[in-house]
């Protein structure tokens, strides 16, 4: 299983500072093969060693330590058999057992940094089966999955696992509404449990998005599928820290784009650029093998579009732990006042606070 990822030279327009320039993410134009979208539905590596008793309730929000309570109980309830046996006993001609009564799923709803993902992928690691019978994914890599395998196919692939976790749930246009709410119905018939975060309510998902009338009428059947897990709390990552950090000058991340072994250099409106001619559901292959991301002339990004592709480059990099260091903008100025008050104002806050993290680890890449 491997990705081909094409490059075409060092990043440009920076003056050499060691005889092997940084690699540039403009240059790289990742090929995914589809068995690696399957292989890779576990949690992210900054997830790999997350449990239960890793995850720290603020003492002040009760709800994130019932959180924990309910989560251990869902976990322990899906050992044993598969919970209709339709993955597997339909085959032979035997009649299925009919699932579990009641919600085949939870639902985390809280704001952003309050570790939901934490708890979803301690939710994986508890669950007692092989991890092939178990898969992890955020939203869009779900619907990537189907875009990449069909429908019928990945409901043959997911349909016989003890659970799936979907993290970021969020539903940004009707088609995709009614995708995921078909494929969702379809494995929970199969026996399939399901958990999954987001930042918003299940009935409340179409707000302040477009077409909110479909967003809900499909909404509403989803949403039976869960039992919703409220975690109230502040950005942990924020709890007693600055805000974002001051950033460095040009040639300040320059010098230590050259001095970090594996890192990348860009300037930032071309990766803007070169987002656009990647999918999204390759971004975490464009960074495979960086060690830190560097860009330069960081500013506010131009258009709504733009902004959900970094979206999803924030997403990668964060899951993957790669430091961001940066000249130009803060990250907190990144998206306009109009993005930050409108329908998608979760996904930017949440950009901005797993960018604001980033550029923390990345201090110490610059020389003092």
């Amino acid at each position: 299983m491997s990705t081909s990822l094409s490059t075409s030279g060092p990043a440009s327009g920076q003056p050499p500072i060691a005889d092997a320039g940084p690699l540039a993410l403009c240059t790289r134009e990742p090929r995914v093969p589809a068995e690696r979208l399957v292989a890779e539905m576990v949690p992210p590596p900054r997830f790999d060693s997350v449990r239960f008793d890793t995850y720290n309730p603020d003492p002040a929000q009760p709800s994130q330590t019932e959180a924990v309570t309910v989560l251990s109980g869902f976990a322990a309830g899906l050992g044993g058999a598969h919970a209709s046996g339709a993955g597997r006993r339909k085959w032979f001609g035997r009649k299925a057992a009919a699932p579990a009564a009641g919600p085949r799923g939870v639902y985390l709803d809280g704001g952003y940094g309050v570790g939901k993902t934490h708890l979803l992928a301690s939710l994986w690691h508890a669950t007692p089966a092989e991890p092939a019978l178990k898969a992890f994914g955020t939203f869009v890599e779900l619907t990537n999955l189907v875009g990449a395998l069909g429908f019928q196919q990945t409901v043959q692939t997911l349909g016989g696992h003890r659970l799936l976790c979907i993290d970021e749930f969020e539903l940004d246009d009707p088609g995709d509404t009614v995708l995921v709410s078909s494929l969702l119905s379809r494995l929970v018939e199969q026996g399939v449990a399901l958990a999954a975060t987001s930042n918003t309510l299940p009935g409340k998902l179409g707000e302040g998005r477009f077409a909110a009338a479909d967003f809900l009428r499909e909404i509403q059947g989803l949403s039976a599928h869960f039992r919703p897990l409220r975690i109230d709390g502040q950005d942990y990552r924020h709890r007693g820290l600055p805000e974002a950090p001051a950033p460095f000058s040009d040639e300040q991340v320059a010098k230590a784009a050259y001095a970090t072994p594996g890192a990348s250099l860009d300037d930032f409106p071309g990766l803007l650029e070169h987002l656009a001619k990647v999918h999204p559901s390759r971004y975490g292959a464009l960074t495979d093998g960086i060690s830190a991301v560097c860009l330069t002339d960081v500013g506010p990004v131009p258009d709504q579009s733009t902004a959900l592709r970094l979206v999803v480059l924030a997403d990668r990099l964060y899951d993957r732990e790669v430091p961001v260091l940066a000249s130009g903008v803060p990250f907190d100025r990144l998206f306009s006042e109009e993005m930050l008050n409108g329908g998608y104002r979760k996904k930017y806050f949440r950009a901005i606070s797993r960018l604001t993290a980033l550029a923390r680890d990345a201090k110490p890449l610059v020389s003092q």
